[in-house]
């Protein structure tokens, strides 16, 4: 495929973000938080990590780790909180990266641009228990990528 056929978003445009959006964090999938946050913190630069917290909605269980410079993308450990977690299969797979988020001024407008560049709404905003209730919605893009996006504290 030459770059001129190539969809009107591009892996360019998803690493730094339109405008209205900031590169919130990047996903990884883990096994288990607890036996490799302070090595992947270490191996990442990171400054320190978050709690792990539980997420009943998306069944997971999160953690955070931040770097030194304020305002960078942090980097967010999942791992499953049991069976029939969503990421159950991914990490079966070997896990690793799983996603992008984006935070984003406008979430119900993101949706709307996002549906119309061809990416596809894998699951309507709900609130999420990391982000104190603050609404998230997922998509995936033809190429597999998952993309999060994070409505913004206004």
């Amino acid at each position: 495929m030459r770059e001129s056929q190539l969809p009107y978003y591009n892996f360019i445009s998803l690493f730094s973000g339109r405008a209205g959006e900031r590169h919130h964090h990047t996903g990884f999938v883990v096994a288990s938080i607890s036996d490799v946050i302070e090595n992947f913190c270490r191996a990442v630069g990171g400054s320190y990590w978050s709690k792990i917290q539980y997420d009943p909605v998306q069944r997971v269980r999160v953690a955070f780790i931040y770097p030194d410079a304020l305002g960078a993308p942090s980097i967010e450990l999942v791992e499953p909180a049991g069976p029939g977690s969503p990421i159950e299969k991914f990490l079966e797979r070997g896990g690793g990266l799983h996603h992008l988020c984006y935070e984003v001024d406008n979430l119900e407008q993101a949706v709307l641009d996002a549906s119309a560049r061809g990416l596809v709404l894998i699951r309507r905003p709900q609130p999420a228990v990391a982000f104190g209730g603050r609404r998230i919605a997922w998509f995936i893009t033809r190429e597999r990528l998952l993309i999060e996006y994070l409505e913004k504290v206004h």
